[in-house]
């Protein structure tokens, strides 16, 4: 009998589906999931007719558990290096997308699945959502990027104290931190919601949508008058373009606009 993927993609028009389908072992991150995880961010980034990506966890108990313990555990300091090595990589490549990644928080999302969480673009969390960085209670810290990207959202305080506390956050919570910009939905409407804001995005200038998604990443750490350099050589260029042509004739001929589909991106990174 042929295992069942432990990665599902599915595409439906302008939007992939990205599926974690480990349910027995809820959805925890083995060497083989980040593998075929980062391939399908990387394949829908590479593909000009896709134009948003939503991430969900397999079953009704777990986003994503983060880091899969029985792969750890024993592990050398070296062999443990180059395992969070890729994780960051797989994360931060997802976070620099040129496409949007909405994470659809569907049950648990603790270490490296809140992670994830963090490196998505932005997420959508049902009502049954738990978040967490836990990993001081192991004796082991986050090594996806939370200690870096959680204070960033929450700020400094605020991340100290739930990693070094290992406090669980419930969606309401998660909501109020500013961990996900809409309120928790109930669980029967959070793949059509995020579904529906993944067209939504898919419907705007995907040129627009892209610089949009550079300007926010580069300039997330860069000086005030760095980005706004940045910010400005970006936005002459959509002035200057076909896209904001059609955007605004479609607009004063108030009709749907007819977006080009864009270049293709970068390959994958070494």
């Amino acid at each position: 009998m042929t295992p069942p993927e432990t990665v599902v993609v599915e595409r439906t028009g302008p939007v992939t589906t990205v599926t974690i389908n480990r349910p027995e072992a809820h959805n925890a991150l083995d060497a083989e999931v980040l593998r075929r995880l980062h391939a399908a961010v990387l394949d829908a980034e590479a593909d000009p007719a896709i134009r948003a990506v939503v991430v969900t966890g397999s079953g009704e108990k777990a986003f994503c558990a983060g880091a899969d313990l029985k792969e750890l555990a024993g592990m050398s300091a070296d062999r443990a290096h180059k395992t969070l090595r890729t994780g960051q990589r797989v994360l931060r490549d997802i976070e620099r997308a040129a496409v949007p990644v909405i994470a659809a928080v569907n049950g648990v999302a603790l270490g490296g699945g809140f992670e994830l969480v963090l490196a998505s673009t932005f997420s959508v969390i049902s009502t049954r959502a738990t978040l967490g960085l836990p990993e001081s209670g192991l004796g082991l810290i986050p090594g996806y990027g939370g200690t870096q990207r959680l204070p960033r959202i929450v700020g400094a305080p605020t991340a100290a104290h739930l990693m070094l506390t290992g406090t669980r956050l419930d969606a309401q919570r998660a909501h109020q931190l500013g961990l996900t910009p809409i309120p928790p939905v109930a669980p029967a409407d959070l793949m059509a919601t995020a579904s529906a804001l993944a067209e939504k995005i898919a419907a705007q200038g995907p040129g627009a949508v892209r610089s949009i998604l550079t300007a926010l990443d580069a300039g997330r750490d860069a000086p005030l008058d760095a980005g706004l350099r940045l910010e400005t050589g970006l936005a002459a260029l959509a002035v200057a373009g076909a896209e904001s042509d059609e955007g605004i004739a479609a607009f004063l001929a108030r009709r749907p606009p007819r977006f080009a589909d864009p270049a293709p991106v970068r390959e994958e990174s070494t």
